[in-house]
Protein backbone atom coordinates (compact mmCIF):
# COMPACT_ATOMS: atom_id res chain seq x y z
CA UNK A 1 0.00 0.00 0.00
CA UNK A 2 1.13 3.71 -0.73
CA UNK A 3 1.03 5.56 2.45
CA UNK A 4 1.86 9.85 2.21
CA UNK A 5 2.89 11.82 4.41
CA UNK A 6 2.75 15.83 3.64
CA UNK A 7 4.62 18.75 6.15
CA UNK A 8 4.55 21.76 6.17
CA UNK A 9 6.73 24.36 8.33
CA UNK A 10 4.14 26.58 9.95
CA UNK A 11 0.52 26.69 10.35
CA UNK A 12 -0.55 29.10 7.93
CA UNK A 13 0.77 27.01 4.92
CA UNK A 14 -1.22 25.31 2.55
CA UNK A 15 -0.90 21.09 2.02
CA UNK A 16 -2.95 20.62 -1.00
CA UNK A 17 -0.38 21.01 -3.50
CA UNK A 18 1.22 17.75 -1.47
CA UNK A 19 -2.09 16.48 -1.44
CA UNK A 20 -2.87 16.56 -4.47
CA UNK A 21 0.27 14.74 -5.70
CA UNK A 22 0.09 12.26 -3.25
CA UNK A 23 -3.55 11.61 -4.11
CA UNK A 24 -2.57 11.36 -7.82
CA UNK A 25 0.05 9.12 -7.12
CA UNK A 26 -1.82 6.33 -5.56
CA UNK A 27 -1.66 7.02 -1.87
CA UNK A 28 -4.33 5.57 0.09
CA UNK A 29 -3.66 7.30 3.27
CA UNK A 30 -2.30 10.70 4.10
CA UNK A 31 -0.21 11.52 6.84
CA UNK A 32 0.56 15.26 7.44
CA UNK A 33 2.32 17.49 10.10
CA UNK A 34 2.38 21.31 10.54
CA UNK A 35 5.92 21.24 12.42
CA UNK A 36 9.40 22.34 11.43
CA UNK A 37 11.44 19.47 10.14
CA UNK A 38 13.87 19.91 12.29
CA UNK A 39 12.14 18.92 15.45
CA UNK A 40 12.46 15.07 16.12
CA UNK A 41 8.80 14.98 17.34
CA UNK A 42 6.41 15.20 14.36
CA UNK A 43 2.88 13.37 15.33
CA UNK A 44 1.75 12.85 12.23
CA UNK A 45 5.34 10.64 11.05
CA UNK A 46 5.16 8.88 14.07
CA UNK A 47 1.23 7.38 13.28
CA UNK A 48 2.75 6.87 10.16
CA UNK A 49 5.65 4.92 11.10
CA UNK A 50 3.66 3.10 13.68
CA UNK A 51 1.16 1.59 10.31
CA UNK A 52 4.01 0.74 7.97
CA UNK A 53 4.05 -2.53 7.40
CA UNK A 54 6.05 -5.03 4.79
CA UNK A 55 5.36 -3.92 1.43
CA UNK A 56 4.30 -0.88 1.89
CA UNK A 57 6.03 2.15 0.52
CA UNK A 58 6.17 5.72 2.14
CA UNK A 59 5.95 8.39 -0.30
CA UNK A 60 6.47 11.92 0.01
CA UNK A 61 5.99 14.91 -2.42
CA UNK A 62 9.71 16.09 -1.74
CA UNK A 63 12.81 14.57 0.16
CA UNK A 64 12.87 17.86 2.84
CA UNK A 65 9.15 17.38 3.55
CA UNK A 66 10.73 13.94 5.63
CA UNK A 67 13.41 16.01 6.82
CA UNK A 68 16.58 18.05 7.16
CA UNK A 69 19.38 15.96 6.74
CA UNK A 70 20.81 13.68 4.74
CA UNK A 71 22.18 11.27 8.01
CA UNK A 72 18.40 11.40 9.24
CA UNK A 73 16.82 10.58 5.58
CA UNK A 74 19.22 8.27 5.53
CA UNK A 75 19.06 6.63 8.76
CA UNK A 76 15.07 6.37 8.47
CA UNK A 77 15.61 5.05 4.74
CA UNK A 78 17.69 2.08 5.92
CA UNK A 79 15.35 1.65 9.20
CA UNK A 80 12.35 1.30 6.64
CA UNK A 81 14.00 -0.72 4.58
CA UNK A 82 14.89 -3.35 7.61
CA UNK A 83 11.30 -3.61 7.95
CA UNK A 84 10.47 -4.39 4.48
CA UNK A 85 9.09 -0.62 3.73
CA UNK A 86 10.28 1.06 0.23
CA UNK A 87 10.26 5.04 0.00
CA UNK A 88 9.43 7.22 -2.97
CA UNK A 89 10.17 11.07 -3.30
CA UNK A 90 8.05 12.25 -6.24
CA UNK A 91 9.89 15.43 -7.39
CA UNK A 92 13.00 14.58 -6.74
CA UNK A 93 12.51 10.64 -8.89
CA UNK A 94 13.88 8.72 -5.75
CA UNK A 95 12.52 5.46 -5.70
CA UNK A 96 13.82 2.45 -3.37
CA UNK A 97 11.84 -0.35 -4.90
CA UNK A 98 14.32 0.28 -7.70
CA UNK A 99 17.92 -0.55 -8.49
CA UNK A 100 18.70 2.97 -8.96
CA UNK A 101 16.93 4.20 -6.29
CA UNK A 102 18.67 1.63 -4.16
CA UNK A 103 21.83 2.96 -5.49
CA UNK A 104 20.88 6.47 -5.07
CA UNK A 105 20.56 5.50 -0.67
CA UNK A 106 23.59 3.58 -0.49
CA UNK A 107 25.47 6.53 -1.89
CA UNK A 108 23.97 8.79 0.43
CA UNK A 109 24.77 6.41 3.14
CA UNK A 110 28.47 6.22 2.50
CA UNK A 111 28.67 9.76 2.48
CA UNK A 112 26.78 10.14 5.56
CA UNK A 113 28.87 7.56 7.02
CA UNK A 114 32.34 9.14 5.35
CA UNK A 115 31.56 12.94 6.82
CA UNK A 116 30.98 11.64 10.45
CA UNK A 117 34.49 9.63 10.33
CA UNK A 118 36.24 12.70 9.34
CA UNK A 119 34.44 14.51 11.82
CA UNK A 120 35.59 12.19 14.45
CA UNK A 121 39.01 11.80 13.02
CA UNK A 122 39.13 16.10 12.78
CA UNK A 123 38.15 16.29 16.25
CA UNK A 124 40.58 13.57 17.75
CA UNK A 125 43.83 15.69 15.73
CA UNK A 126 42.55 18.55 17.53
CA UNK A 127 41.99 17.51 20.78
CA UNK A 128 45.81 15.86 20.31
CA UNK A 129 47.33 19.16 19.36
CA UNK A 130 45.23 21.14 22.25
CA UNK A 131 47.64 18.30 24.90
CA UNK A 132 50.40 19.01 23.21
CA UNK A 133 50.09 22.41 23.72
CA UNK A 134 48.89 21.68 27.59
CA UNK A 135 45.62 22.08 27.31
CA UNK A 136 42.83 20.12 29.37
CA UNK A 137 39.59 19.54 27.89
CA UNK A 138 36.29 20.48 30.21
CA UNK A 139 35.64 22.60 32.56
CA UNK A 140 38.24 24.59 35.14
CA UNK A 141 38.42 23.04 38.39
CA UNK A 142 36.05 25.66 40.85
CA UNK A 143 38.59 24.25 43.86
CA UNK A 144 41.29 25.49 43.02
CA UNK A 145 44.96 25.14 45.57
CA UNK A 146 44.10 27.98 47.36
CA UNK A 147 40.37 27.23 48.09
CA UNK A 148 41.43 23.79 49.00
CA UNK A 149 43.56 24.74 51.67
CA UNK A 150 41.53 27.67 53.16
CA UNK A 151 38.68 24.92 53.14
CA UNK A 152 41.12 22.92 55.31
CA UNK A 153 41.97 25.71 57.48
CA UNK A 154 38.42 27.08 58.02
CA UNK A 155 37.02 23.62 58.59
CA UNK A 156 39.86 22.70 61.32
CA UNK A 157 38.49 25.77 62.97
CA UNK A 158 35.04 24.71 62.91
CA UNK A 159 33.00 26.80 60.51
CA UNK A 160 30.03 23.94 59.40
CA UNK A 161 30.87 22.93 55.71
CA UNK A 162 28.22 24.69 54.39
CA UNK A 163 29.18 27.98 55.49
CA UNK A 164 32.68 27.36 54.30
CA UNK A 165 31.18 26.18 50.67
CA UNK A 166 29.24 29.47 50.43
CA UNK A 167 32.15 31.29 51.06
CA UNK A 168 34.58 29.65 48.52
CA UNK A 169 31.02 29.88 46.01
CA UNK A 170 31.39 25.93 45.67
CA UNK A 171 28.60 23.41 46.32
CA UNK A 172 28.94 21.59 49.45
CA UNK A 173 29.11 18.06 47.71
CA UNK A 174 31.64 19.69 45.58
CA UNK A 175 33.61 20.78 48.70
CA UNK A 176 33.58 17.13 50.35
CA UNK A 177 34.49 15.75 46.79
CA UNK A 178 37.76 17.61 47.64
CA UNK A 179 38.09 17.60 51.32
CA UNK A 180 36.26 14.09 51.94
CA UNK A 181 34.45 14.21 55.27
CA UNK A 182 36.82 11.87 56.86
CA UNK A 183 39.54 13.57 56.20
CA UNK A 184 38.30 16.90 58.04
CA UNK A 185 38.27 14.67 61.67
Amino acid sequence: MLIGYARVSTQDQNLELQFDALNKSGCKKIFEDRVSGSRAERPGLNKLLEMLREGDTLVVWKLDRLGRSVKNLVDLVVELHKQGVQFKSLTDSIDTGTPSGRFFFHVMASLAQMERELTIECTRAGLEVARQLGRKGGRKRLMTDSKIESAKKLLANGIPPRDVAKNLGVSIPTLYRWIPAAAQM
